[in-house]
């Protein structure tokens, strides 16, 4: 394998060996705390334009298997890891985790001293970093900020049919595992792009609307609050990561960005109402500023134990509900899946007497 290098923005230089596509990656380097879902993880629309450092030593010991992707392309701009284990074991295996990169055109490096990279990252904040072959002096300047939300949402809606209540999922990035869920839960489901407006949904008609996880910046999707608030005051409405932001957004509430997030599957959130604390899946860079809530307005259901940071909302008055973390985990514990069987159950009931007039 080739030599390369990660260069960071606030000029520390890290070494290894280059693995995946070959070709060069600038990116935001962020770090992932989970000890397995590598696949899942890799595949997550909203690691869109980042490049992932993984903190468990090895990557690439069970392979990759047909069933796990999340996402059809990979949005990711890189990866980066310690030990690459190059002969998996398990028996749905298909292919090496370098394969998958290479198939993908996501370039990687290995044999990176990954502890002292996040040790840093911790240090300096999250900070942009460049991978090649070659030692860079300064970072590559880009003209303009990418808006990833756009690069990974549906541009056409899809249908998938079902016995139940009928939801739409605004695809902001959105996760297969989330898709899977409410169709387990017998929803039929429509997908629809990101920037589907009041009309068009009005059009279709759903008994409740689910608003996705998704990459980037929420303020970067400021002129579509307006149409999010009419939607989610029209209809039920439960909002994933980046869409509990985009909801909080839309009713007059603030986001800022964490030193350098919370990603992983081992993240303790209090329930405020039982005060049990569940482990949770997270992905996320940024979060609802806590002073920016009108309590008159939302609920706060949810608190992040580690640093208190918001992890979920429910409106005072309409069937509103969000969570900062991933009930439906994949990877991750499935502690909060009850969220999601609980948005359903309020749609069916809620069909037969609030919305039945629709």
């Amino acid at each position: 394998m080739e030599q390369g290098y990660l260069t960071l923005e606030t000029g520390e230089v890290f070494e290894g060996s280059l693995i995946g596509a070959e070709k060069d990656s600038l990116g935001e380097v962020v770090f992932n705390t989970s000890m397995t879902g590598y696949q899942e993880i890799i595949t997550d629309p909203s690691y869109a334009g980042q490049i992932i450092t993984f903190c468990y030593p090895i990557i690439g010991n069970y392979g990759i298997n047909a069933l796990d992707d999340e996402s059809i392309t990979p949005a990711l701009s890189g990866v980066i890891i310690g030990d690459l284990c190059e002969i998996p074991s398990h028996y749905q295996s298909i292919h090496k985790f370098s394969e998958k990169l290479k198939q993908a055109g996501v370039p990687g490096i290995a044999g990176v001293d990954t502890r002292l990279l996040v040790k840093t990252i911790r240090n300096r904040g999250t900070v942009k970093g460049y991978l090649c072959h070659t030692k860079k002096a300064k970072l590559p300047i880009t003209e303009k900020q990418a808006f990833w939300v756009e690069k990974v949402s549906t541009k056409v809606t899809q249908y998938f049919k079902n016995k139940g209540p009928h939801v739409v999922l605004f695809d902001y990035g959105y996760k297969k595992s989330i898709l899977h869920a409410l169709l387990d839960e017998n929803c039929a489901v429509t997908i629809v792009p990101y920037n589907t407006p009041f009309e068009k949904i009005k059009a279709i008609n759903p008994d409740g609307v689910l608003l996705s996880n998704g990459p980037g910046d929420p303020m970067e999707l400021q002129k579509w609050f307006p149409e999010i608030k009419k939607i989610t005051q029209a209809y039920p409405a439960l909002g994933i990561c980046l869409g509990h932001q985009l909801i909080a957004l839309a009713y007059g509430a603030h986001t800022k960005k964490l030193a350098f997030g919370h990603r992983g599957g081992n993240h303790p959130v209090k329930e405020l109402t039982t005060g049990k604390v569940k482990i949770t899946a997270q992905n996320h860079g940024y979060v609802v500023v806590d002073e920016s809530i009108d309590k008159n307005v939302f609920a706060v259901t949810f608190r992040n134990v580690n640093d208190r940071s918001i992890e979920g909302l429910k409106h005072q008055c309409y069937p509103i509900q969000t969570v900062q973390f991933h009930p439906e985990a994949h990877p991750g514990p499935s502690d909060t899946e009850y969220i999601l069987k609980d948005f359903v159950g309020q749609i069916a009931s809620l069909g037969e007497t609030v919305y039945a007039a629709k």
